[in-house]
């Protein structure tokens, strides 16, 4: 296909790029499109890493076959028939799996050095109880914000409000992640922590 016949590139198209966390060509979801009409972040929709497009072969929007394939599959899970699923609940996990992945919220995984570790809240005041969290609960609130924060994100991305407030939104955006950036060092894959303005790919 020539180069102007192809269709245009917006926020919500898929597109292959390379994915380090995965290190391997993986179909991505386009988060912000350049003023040339090129994307310029995605979103990996295997692992839900965030990154800069990095300039792999564009693929256009794929149909949706018309007629049902013999062998159903499950996306981004080994190609398993129905029948392997035991139980009804065995079915539900997976599906339970692939909308996390859809939603980017795929499991995070805390530094192997904080494992086990307690946040120790001392009051300044003496009298008063000291308030201890596991750092696991802890670093999964952290998550949850992180995610939340990227739901967000991408649905400002592909709304239709103005330009100018979608800048606007995003800045704020933007503006958490980085305050947030003293977490980092609770995350065991770089790829998987904040990112503020300034940060490097």
């Amino acid at each position: 296909m020539s180069e102007e016949n192809q269709i245009p590139i917006r926020v919500g198209h898929r597109v292959e790029d390379k994915c380090r966390p995965c290190r391997s060509i993986r179909a991505h979801t386009v988060m912000v499109v350049g003023g040339d009409g090129q994307p310029l972040r995605v979103m990996c929709d295997t692992c839900g890493s965030q990154h800069n497009y990095r300039g792999a072969r564009q693929s256009e929007p794929r149909p949706r076959p018309m007629k049902t394939p013999a062998t159903p599959t499950i996306e981004r899970t080994k190609e398993v028939s129905m029948s392997t699923f035991e139980t009804p609940s065995d079915l539900e996990q997976v599906l339970r799996q692939v909308i996390r992945e859809e939603l980017g919220l795929t499991p995070v995984t805390i530094a192997d050095k904080w494992r086990g570790g307690t946040l120790v809240l001392q009051p300044g005041k003496e009298g008063v109880q000291e308030k201890t969290i596991p750092l696991e609960i802890f670093f999964n609130k952290i998550v949850m914000v992180r995610n939340k924060l990227r739901v967000l994100e991408q649905n400002v991305n592909s709304s239709e409000i103005p330009a100018d407030v979608k800048i606007k939104l995003q800045s704020y955006i933007t503006g958490c992640y980085g305050s947030l950036t003293s977490f980092n060092v609770l995350f065991a894959d770089k790829e998987d922590q904040f990112k503020g303005a300034g940060t490097a790919d």
